[in-house]
């Protein structure tokens, strides 16, 4: 990874931590529920930035309760932001649900990225009481920072 793409990643893991930090913190009785599960996302997503941000792809979710599915993704959004990329074998985690269509829908997403060749991602979104923690490499020229929509949608 690149300086850029280091500077980029580090600013948006400083906005998550104030974003995590600031919510409750865990009790003991919080960290175990039989009736929940863990998810995870592994994606592939391609797009364009210049002040407008777009890029669609694909993806699998994968719970722990053995629960599976097909998504895209879409995200929409805007900021400081310019460039073009892709990444490829990204991966991100949910916090716990009770079932995989909690994961479904759109998420307000904050965004740091960059890098020319190389190119890095790291995301942090919710979407009410479900959190989604995404991080990926691939290749593209881009840089900024962007808000906006991170949607999850069953593949038809």
């Amino acid at each position: 990874m690149n300086q850029t793409s280091r500077i980029a990643v580090t600013l948006l893991l400083g906005v998550a931590f104030v974003l995590v930090g600031s919510g409750n913190p865990a009790r003991a009785e919080d960290r175990y529920d039989p009736d929940m599960t863990r998810c995870s996302l592994r994606y592939n997503l391609k797009g364009w930035s210049s002040v407008y941000k777009q890029a669609d792809g694909t993806g699998t979710i994968t719970c722990t309760n053995g629960e599976s599915a097909e998504v895209v993704i879409k995200t929409r959004g805007g900021g400081v932001t310019f460039g073009k990329s892709e990444i490829i074998g990204g991966s991100g985690t949910f916090s716990e649900v009770r079932d995989i269509s909690e994961t479904f829908g759109m998420y307000a997403q904050a965004e740091a990225h960059g890098g020319v060749t190389k190119s890095a991602a790291a995301n942090v979104m919710t979407k009410g009481e479900v959190s989604l923690a995404l991080a990926g490499t691939g290749h593209g020229v881009d840089l900024g920072f962007a808000f906006g929509a991170f949607i999850i949608d069953r593949k038809p």
